[in-house]
Formats: structure tokens, sequence, C-alpha cells
């Protein structure tokens, strides 16, 4: 069973790196050839020379991702099939004396860190080379290293507590455990959303309250007349990182907060920047947001189960070179972590569905409870100019990769309801 179950990995490892390989040739020769004769529909949407840099930047992003996949197949291959997995794991138990909640903690910690740590020249490379070749980048090394010690301390600081209560769940509550630890995981999550924003965000970016004005009058006025009552309005620094633009609301009742990016403030009109907000107002107003939280919840309680179901089979562990009889829950864990990327790929076009489904309902209530679909649609435009998107890729490519339709396609639904 063993070197089926190894079988199993290789094959799924290869297929999904096969897979994404050839999603990006084909993309890749898909932009290309667009890029040469713009669709009549693209003319409509997008100047040729902003439609040209746009497949430029698509195709450089193309070259990046074509290496990053293969470049962390390879690593995965390595942590799965080298061994180094069973020596590190037995490197905290040197004394022999099995497993221990704090050796178990520290196995699994120190192994997403190191897994962690390999991407960072690509990152690195993303932030400095890639996105500066294209004008998008902001930050500073000094900024972009700041960030990364950030994040660890936050990391570890929310990661080791979490990680050592599950594993004390497996413990002491026996064959139920994955039921509580889900309902740990889920609390956290849903908590998150009110703490992130208040507590976290803060230490990358700077928050000020949107002055007042035409525009915040606009914005509460919409707010208001929607039914989505937000303690307030904030304006996010994220210029200082990124030319993109964003916008979000985060937390619930009383806690929600509506954070609008500075660069998304300079680049659109009151009336385009009041129908993005409608946007995602509608996402709320939909129900998408219990919609999506019901679909994680799901997912998650599925994922625990499944832990639940490997840790009483020890040929999973075994077939990796862990010793059953010595191991702990923590490899199980970590294997299932590492593994479950090579399953959920596979689901990802449904995912994608769902959300440009939501999409464009949420597109449809915006032009609904703002001046028609003039605001959403050039609002849609001027970020699809300012962020160089691609309006062309492939759709075997886009519904594996993209959880948003296409300018055109976003356009041609809208001018079928309005």
């Amino acid at each position: 069973m063993e070197t089926l179950i190894i079988i199993a990995a290789a094959i799924l490892l290869t297929a999904k790196a096969a897979w994404q390989t050839a999603l990006g040739l084909l993309n890749r020769s898909y932009v290309k050839g667009k890029s040469i004769s713009p669709p009549e529909t693209v003319r409509q949407v997008m100047d040729e020379g902003t439609f040209s840099k746009a497949a430029a930047y698509t195709l450089d992003k193309n070259r990046f991702e074509l290496f990053s996949i293969w470049y962390g197949s390879i690593i995965l291959a390595a942590l799965l099939f080298s061994g180094i997995l069973p020596w590190f794991y037995q490197q905290f138990f040197a004394a022999g004396d099995g497993p221990l909640l704090l050796g178990e903690s520290l196995f699994l910690v120190a192994t997403m860190l190191m897994v962690s740590f390999t991407g960072l020249p690509l990152e690195y490379y993303f932030q400095f080379r890639l996105e500066e070749r294209h004008g998008f980048n902001k930050s500073t090394h000094k900024l972009w290293v700041a960030d990364k010690i950030k994040g660890l301390v936050i990391g570890l600081a929310l990661g080791v507590p979490l990680i050592s209560l599950i594993i004390y769940l497996i413990f002491r509550l026996g064959d139920w455990w994955w039921l509580w630890a889900f309902a740990l995981v889920f609390t956290v999550q849903l908590v998150m959303m009110v703490v992130y924003p208040m507590l976290i965000l803060p230490w990358f970016n700077k928050l000020t309250p949107l002055p007042t004005g035409e525009l915040k009058e606009r914005l509460m006025a919409l707010a208001e007349r929607t039914g989505f009552k937000a303690r307030t309005i904030q304006v996010m620094d994220g210029s200082k990182r990124s030319g993109h633009a964003n916008a979000f609301f985060t937390g619930f009742g009383r806690f929600r907060r509506i954070v609008l990016f500075d660069t998304l403030v300079n680049q659109l009109e009151p009336p385009e920047l009041e129908a993005v907000l409608a946007h995602e107002i509608g996402h709320y107003r939909k129900g998408h947001i219990p919609k999506m939280l019901a679909l994680s919840a799901a997912m998650i309680l599925a994922g625990f189960a499944l832990v639940a179901w490997l840790l009483k089979t020890p040929a999973f562990v075994q077939s990796f070179g862990f010793a059953p009889e010595s191991a702990g829950p923590a490899p199980a864990l970590l294997l299932f972590s590492l593994l479950a990327g090579l399953v959920t790929f596979w689901l990802s076009p449904l995912s994608n569905l769902l959300s440009r489904k939501y999409e464009y309902e949420a597109d449809r209530f915006a032009a609904a409870h703002t001046a028609g679909k003039q605001p959403i649609t050039m609002a849609l435009r001027k970020l699809s100019e300012k962020n160089l998107a691609n309006l062309t890729p492939h759709p075997l490519y886009s519904g594996f990769y993209h959880s948003h339709p296409t300018l055109v396609e976003r356009e041609q639904a809208l001018s079928e309801t309005f």
C-alpha cells in the first residue's frame, strides 16, 4: 500500500505541474495572437497602446509563472520523496522521548517556516524585477524586509498557539478531536475578520478616515440607502507598495469597515468610486459573504475529517518515511497540508465559476443602485487600464485561474440587463 500511495502522490504532483505548464503555454500563445490583432470587443474598451502594454505585462508574468510552477514542484518533490522530513522530525525527539506536544508543534512550525522561506526569492523577483519593470512596484528593499519580519512575528504569534491547540486536542479528545479542531479554526477565522483591520493591518499600512466632502457624503449616502451601515470609511496608503488599486470591506455588524486604497481614490471620479463601493456592498447584500464562509467551513471540516482518517492509517505517513509507531499527529498534518493542493487544484474551475457568478451579480447590484451601468463600466475600464489587466485570456486558462470575468465579459453582461 505504501508504494501505491507514493505512486499516487508522484502522479498528482506531475499531473498538476504538467497541466499548469500546458495551460500557461496555451494562454501565452493565445495572448500573443490577440496582441497582434485585438478583437473588436477589446478595441471598444481599451486603446491599442494600453492593450499592448497589458499584453506585455501578461506575457512577462507568464514566464515567471512557468518558472514558478517547476520551482515549487521540485521543492515539493524533494520534501515528499527525499527523506528530509522524517530526518527533520527525528531531530525534535533526539533524546528518544517520543512524540510530545512541544516537539510536535515545533516540528510543524519549523517545517512551515522552512517551506515559506523557499518562496522568498520568487517574491523578491516578482516585486523588484517584474512589477518594477511595468511600473507597479512602489516598495523599497527596506520596506519589503520590514514587511517580511512583521509577517513572521505575527504568523508565529498566531500560528504557534493555534497549531499547539490543535495537536493538544488530538492528544486529549480521542476520535472526535477533529470536530473541536474545526470549531477552533473556524472561530479564529471569524474573529480575524474583526481583528485584522483593527490590530494587524495597521502594522503594515496607515489607515486614515476619508476626509469630509462630496466623496464621503456620496459614499455614506450609498451605504445608507443600500442598508449597509458601516462604522467608518478609511483610506489605506497602498501606494507605498504598489500601483495597483483595490477596495474592500471587512468585519461584520458594528465592526464593519470600508477600506479604499489611496490609488483607487486618485484614479477614479466620485461617481465611479460610488459604483465600486456599490459593487462591494452588492456582495454583502446578495449574501455572497456568508455563502463563501459556509463553503470555507465545509472545506475546513472536510479537511479535518480526512486528517482524522489519515491518523488511523499508518501506511500514509510510513509511505513518506515516517515510522508510524514513533510518530505523533504532526507528520500526518504536515503531509496533508503539502498534498492537499495537488487535489484541490482540480476543483478550482468550480470555485472560480461560483466566484464569477457572484461578480456578475455584484455588478448588476452596483448598476441598479447608482446611475445605471455607466459609472461601474467606466470604473472597470479605468481599473483594467491602470492594472494592465489581461482582457484576452484563453478560456481554459481563465477557468482554472480567474475568479473574476474579464472586462469585456462584464460589460456584455451589464448590457444584457441595462
